[in-house]
């Protein structure tokens, strides 16, 4: 052999390993459908048969708890407990895990587990709950499938409490794990953990003025700094960091200060030492720290040399139990700054009685002064929250059902309705977050199922009418958060009603001729569903007309939704401001339509190929917004037929770009405009990913294909949340 062979690597180095460079990085401008394979099924390696929600079923709750309650007093010497209690760790790792979750998108939250994965598990606010997670796994080794990591995470904090003598509002389980990061949820645009926060602000002076869909005020945290913004302590600008950030998590002042107060009754901050000689994180750690990060070389690199936030100390006199210490403290002493041993900002009592001081959490005997951080100052010198806390200090009652209400919004807020919640443990109340829907007693067969059809159908309405008003109510729903979709029909009231992308006058005209529909049957059908069946009956005819007679598959039993049920504003984030599949734009954007019409895409559930199908089929069925014809490349409209993708891929016809958004396909002997289009529309023809499955569909023995996989997306999007 050659001596210069000797030694060199058989496999093309780095191919596998490196992620700092993609093969598509050479066009950066390319459109990614990463997005819409996120959760690939090759990923699970439970199969596609695997049902979480059954497996939950089968579970022993109650031993769980007990086993979750013992783990917590059982003190690891790889990972001392403070005071000999978990509890504090666990909560932290569970209101991180949930603590992601923003309204503007629905994304992040504790319904996936996603903890596990980059970023979250590397990220600065999150150090040292791999060791949380760790000292999980004997419990999850021992249930395996019957409980999920991500509903794990929640329950072991609910336990932590309850061990601790807080009794909680309640658990629901049903979080389904995911399998690999969700590397395209957008975290920010900074490319440096904690950069400062003006980069995140359109006015760094107005903290409200916060980048969407954001909630948090830097990379790497999950809500403000714990030493103020950008890291100067200044208490009343750190509320206003603070007011944004939980409101964009969905919750009022009251849950603020709950929360903060609540989270920070027990448990301690870590910064007994110098934080810049922690090693890497667990995603850049080396191998032989088996997914351990952050290790610290001093001392024992553990116990009382722990560094986790940088600033040291707990919060309250017995951080070990649940208890009413955190108001008498925060607001019956003066507080002055100090530097932690780490070197970070933080408050500290004045003149404090010996007695009021916790223990340290490792060296018997020795008591410590407690700490504040900016954001708990900021619950004292703010005057709505400092009201609140006076009032929660008087009536320690009133706090702890505070608390115990606002800690179950915060970790089930991204779970959907009351229905989707599993366990015997899941409280019998309905909450307005939980966008609750009454249920029906009813049941339809199969001959009412197609009496309703045709009533509908003869009812006057066109076939654009009832489609459009399905897809309307139907396209709100999010995975991320299971909100929105049809079930509650709230498109009939405030706001959805009057929001510009629902059309309200044809939107109105649709409702009061359903409503009349519905007051002359002999049994009562839900509007939810009325509007469901006229969408799924147009579909039907649709087919027929192009060939291919098809039934479209209906479940009744959507209830409707009253205005007390619904918490109203709390809708307006859900308003659509694009929507790709009726080509439509509520006004330009900086991001490309065809982006929008990805992220749109990805919240409904969606994938590429189902994707593809809708847009082709929405297109021949003439429901673009406001009666336009971009993208309707067909002579028969309203007819099922795989037109759009025919002539998009038919070199027949030429492109010409004529205005922003616009385009002429024009034919290339006449120079005749045939037909207009929009980018969403000419992307399925331009992207080399969704061109392949243009292409299928443009294919002579795919018509049926085409119509099958259309009426198949269809029931996927009308059933999303129901």
């Amino acid at each position: 052999m050659d001596a210069s062979m000797k030694g060199k690597c058989p496999v093309m180095h780095g191919a596998n390993t490196e992620s700092k460079h993609s093969v598509m990085d050479w066009w950066p401008n390319a459109l990614h459908l990463d997005i819409l394979h996120q959760h690939d099924t090759k990923t699970n390696p439970l199969g596609p048969d695997f049902n979480y929600r059954e497996e939950f079923l089968k579970l022993d709750l109650e031993a769980l708890k007990a086993d979750l309650k013992f783990l917590m007093t059982q003190s690891q010497d790889w990972w001392p407990a403070d005071w000999g209690h978990y509890g504090g760790l666990m909560i932290r790792m569970a209101w991180h895990s949930a603590g992601t979750y923003r309204t503007s998108d629905g994304r992040g939250g504790s319904n996936t587990g996603n903890q596990r994965f980059a970023p979250l598990n590397s990220w600065p606010d999150n150090v040292n709950l791999d060791k949380a997670r760790r000292l999980l796994w004997p419990v999850k080794k021992k249930y395996g499938d019957k409980i999920s990591w991500a509903d794990l995470f929640i329950l072991a904090g609910n336990m932590a409490y309850e061990s601790m003598g807080f009794k909680t509002f309640g658990f629901g389980g049903g979080r389904e794990d995911i399998w690999h990061p969700e590397k395209d949820i957008y975290w920010g645009a900074e490319k440096q953990w904690l950069a400062p926060t003006e980069n995140r602000y359109a006015d760094d002076q107005n903290r409200e003025s916060l980048e969407n869909p954001l909630a948090a005020v830097q990379m790497g945290l999950i809500y403000v700094n714990p030493e103020g913004v950008d890291g100067k302590p200044d208490p009343l600008r750190t509320a206003k960091d603070v007011r944004t950030t939980f409101k964009r998590m969905g919750m009022n002042d009251e849950e603020t200060v709950a929360l903060t107060a609540g989270g920070h009754t027990v448990g301690k901050a870590h910064g007994n030492g110098d934080a810049s000689l922690l090693g890497p994180s667990p995603e850049a750690a080396p191998l032989e720290h088996q997914g351990f990060g952050w290790m610290n070389p001093k001392g024992k690199g553990n116990a009382e040399h722990t560094v986790t936030s940088g600033l040291e100390g707990a919060w309250t006199t017995h951080p070990d139990r649940w208890n009413h210490d955190y108001f008498h403290l925060l607001l019956d002493y003066e507080w002055e700054l100090k530097k932690s041993p780490a070197g970070a900002w933080q408050w500290e009592p004045v003149n404090i009685r010996e007695e009021d001081k916790p223990f340290d959490a490792h060296l018997p005997g020795l008591r410590r002064n407690p700490m504040m951080t900016d954001a708990d100052m900021a619950m004292k010198m703010d005057p709505e929250y400092r009201r609140i806390s006076e009032r929660f200090y008087r009536d320690p009652d009133h706090f702890a059902d505070a608390f115990a209400r606002a800690w179950f919004k915060l970790t089930h807020r991204d779970m959907g309705p009351r229905s989707r919640y599993l366990g015997a443990d899941v409280p019998r109340e309905d909450l307005i977050w939980q966008d609750p829907v009454p249920s029906v007693d009813y049941t339809l067969s199969e001959d009412e199922i197609q009496r309703l059809k045709a009533t509908i159908l003869q009812s006057g309405l066109s076939r654009e009418d009832l489609i459009n008003t399905a897809w309307d109510s139907a396209r709100t729903f999010r995975c991320s958060d299971f909100r929105g979709g049809t079930n509650g029909a709230r498109i009939r009231l405030s706001p959805q009603k009057d929001w510009v992308g629902n059309e309200p006058e044809r939107l109105a005209r649709v409702l009061a001729q359903l409503s009349e529909i519905q007051s002359g049957l002999s049994k009562k059908v839900s509007i939810a569903d009325l509007i469901v069946l006229g969408g799924s009956a147009a579909v039907e005819q649709a087919a027929r007309e192009a060939g291919f007679p098809v039934q479209v598959a209906f479940r009744p039993g959507r209830g409707d939704a009253t205005p007390e049920m619904t918490d109203a504003a709390s809708f307006d984030v859900l308003e659509p401001i694009h929507d790709g599949y009726r080509n439509w734009l509520k006004k330009d954007y900086v991001v490309p339509p065809e982006e929008l019409l990805l992220d749109r895409t990805q919240l409904m559930g969606l994938t590429a190929p189902e994707m593809t199908v809708l847009i082709g089929g929405m297109r021949v069925l003439g429901t673009n917004y406001g009666g336009s014809r971009h993208g309707v490349f067909t002579d028969r409209v309203g007819v099922l037929s795989n037109d759009f993708f025919v002539h998009l891929t038919d070199m027949n016809y030429s492109w010409k770009p004529v205005a922003d958004n616009l385009y002429h396909i024009v034919d290339r002997k006449s120079g005749e405009v045939r037909w207009t289009a929009t980018r969403v529309d000419l992307v399925f023809g331009s992207n080399s990913v969704l061109r392949a499955y243009a292409e299928v569909y443009a294919q002579d023995d795919h018509q049926e294909k085409f119509v099958l996989d259309f009426v198949k997306a269809w029931e996927k999007v009308m059933h999303a949340n129901f």
